[in-house]
């Protein structure tokens, strides 16, 4: 049973409450949920992860990264900015899914570009929760290969 990390930047917190028109209703909680019992089908766990701060985040990839298989990571609005996550991502040497739960590309200018997309496998925009499946299925299919 390998572990995919699955971490949530800033204002996820508030996912069921911000926005529901753009993000959907779902809670932080019910996607966790969601993820982890795809997950399990497949015999994989899922350690979550949510953070306001850049640097908490990156701080949980350096102590996780050991022991995981792959990443999906909603960085949220530092999908723009942080070059920081993005090295990051690229250090842990695991397979990254980003997913959006809007569409990043049909957004504001600023938004349409993402910085932590070069450091992954694979991005998925605008399909609310149903994108974090797609995503687990881009990570399943690159374990599977590597394997």
């Amino acid at each position: 049973m390998a572990t995919i990390l699955l971490i949530h930047g800033p204002n996820l917190n508030l996912l069921g409450k911000r926005d529901t028109a753009r993000y959907g209703a779902s809670t932080l909680s019910d996607i966790e949920t969601l993820v982890e019992t795809e997950a399990r089908k497949s015999g994989h766990e899922v350690k979550t992860f949510q953070s306001n701060h850049e640097g908490a985040l990156i701080d949980f990839l350096q102590t996780e990264a050991g022991s995981a298989a792959g990443v999906i990571i909603n960085p949220g609005a530092l999908t723009h900015s942080s070059y920081a996550l993005h090295d990051a991502l690229v250090d842990t040497g695991l397979p990254t899914v980003e997913v959006h739960l809007s569409d990043i590309a049909a957004r504001e200018e600023w938004r349409r570009n993402s910085v932590t997309a070069a450091a992954c496998i694979g991005q998925v925009s605008g399909k609310k929760e149903a994108g974090y499946i797609e995503a687990l299925q881009i990570l399943l299919s690159k374990l599977e290969a590597r394997s």
